[in-house]
């Protein structure tokens, strides 16, 4: 079996959900299909059961997801082993937003390199929300993140550094920017429930702001959900809504005159920001040397 259908079983798994697994494999839904269905035939057990509605594991399925991890996990291992010598080299997977590749990542690797230049990092970026689901998917060694109300078990985060999250609106004279000035700013009098909000698709901030909303009995007008805080902060821009954004991203925006944050009695919590790794990761020597140079150059930040 091949390791690349592994990682496909393992995000399902976790996921269980073909189309939100096909996203982040970056494989249309009849690939990930059809490589569970190869799968499937190789052990002539079924390790899903699926209609419709719902995705499931069966007890075989169950089971094979532990010989699945423990299988790429031990790949991974003897494969940087048997490529080690007295000076690390190899080869280090990343994934991150772009804003996190300049405003979180640069002095990291900067430092990196001058210590390990031998090792390779190949870095992926996309939606931060992603990060954890390719962590645990086995599709990188490390990725940038917002940390999880819940850690899964899994998963091992280092935080570096906290940004507050912000409320934000159009800098510029619009029908949304005279909706938030109707209110008594600032004070918490805005009237939420009939200002159009620009969201985040999913991921912690999502999680963050669903629960602020639910805690203040909010119900929130949706005119978009957006994958991506700088997508967020471009939209909002144009004067499309209010949306939230980590104030690191919005002052690496490039928009951040184009944008008024909204001071609010009641704020968001600030946005933990770190790095992610199956805990199982950290035993290679590259990924751990990667993980002790970002924990000095941020120590004390958090």
């Amino acid at each position: 079996m091949e390791t690349r259908a592994l990682s496909v079983f393992l995000c399902v798994s976790d996921t269980l959900n073909f189309s939100r697994s096909s996203e982040l494999l970056h494989m249309s839904v009849s690939a990930v299909s059809r490589t569970i269905q190869r799968l499937e035939d190789e052990l002539g057990q079924r390790l899903l059961e699926r209609n419709n509605r719902s995705v499931k594991l069966t007890s075989a399925g169950h089971e094979f997801r532990e010989y699945a991890r423990n299988s790429i996990d031990e790949w991974q291992q003897l494969r940087r082993t048997l490529g080690s010598d007295q000076d690390l080299a190899g080869e280090v997977s990343l994934y991150c937003s772009v804003t996190a590749t300049y405003s979180v990542l640069a002095p990291i690797l900067e430092a990196f390199r001058l210590t390990h230049p031998s090792v390779e990092i190949k870095m992926h970026t996309g939606d931060q929300a992603d990060g954890i689901g390719r962590i645990l998917a086995g599709q990188d060694d490390i990725a940038v993140s917002g940390r999880p109300s819940q850690l899964p078990r899994r998963l091992e985060f280092l935080p570096l550094l906290q940004s507050p999250l912000q409320f934000c609106a159009p800098a510029a004279d619009c029908a949304v920017r005279d909706m938030v000035l109707t209110g008594d700013l600032p004070g918490g009098d805005i009237d939420w429930n009939n200002i159009p909000f620009i969201v985040p698709e999913r991921g912690v901030t999502k999680e963050t702001l669903d629960t602020w909303f639910r805690e203040r009995g909010i119900r929130p007008r949706i005119y978009a959900q957006v994958a991506g805080h700088e997508a967020i902060v471009a939209m909002v821009s144009l004067g499309l809504g209010i949306g939230i954004a980590p104030q690191l991203v919005i002052e690496a925006s490039g928009m951040a005159d184009r944008v008024d944050l909204i001071d609010v009695q009641e704020s968001l919590p600030p946005l933990t920001v770190g790095l992610c790794s199956q805990g199982q990761r950290l035993a290679s020597p590259l990924v751990k040397s990667l993980w002790d140079v970002a924990r000095q150059t941020y120590s004390g930040r958090v």
